[in-house]
């Protein structure tokens, strides 16, 4: 006996790919301390702003947060290059690389549980 079976249909992503991706947007401000922070959260906006839901909009909140890292970053690297007051730079890389990979773990896991996450220091530089 043979069987037909209905050829697949491809599914919209549903709330659980929805929150996974937005779950990863989070996530990707790990790799602030690298300057990158901001490439998967960048790269998830673009993919899915047009499709709507969860991960779009925790992708914009992800991405604006690691962009005012980026910048905050930058301004503590170009104060460790200054002679007299480099220390106070390292010491400010190193304190934004902790609060980034913390507040980006909290929001992974808000996320992932089905809520939101709005970080308490963020420039809205993308909307």
């Amino acid at each position: 006996m043979s069987y037909e079976y209905p050829p697949p249909t491809q599914r919209p992503a549903g709330a659980d790919q929805d929150r996974t991706w937005a779950t990863l947007a989070h996530l990707g401000g790990i790799l602030a301390y690298f300057f990158i922070g901001w490439v998967p959260a960048l790269v998830i906006w673009l993919v899915h702003r047009e499709r709507g839901g969860q991960a779009p909009e925790q992708a914009r909140v992800a991405l604006n947060f690691q962009l005012t890292l980026l910048i905050a970053l930058v301004v503590a690297k170009v104060v460790e290059s200054l002679p007299a007051i480099g220390v106070v730079g390292w010491l400010a890389i190193v304190g934004v690389g902790i609060v980034s990979l913390v507040l980006s773990l909290l929001a992974a896991v808000a996320v992932n549980k089905g809520g939101t996450y709005r970080y308490p220091f963020t420039l809205e530089l993308v909307r």
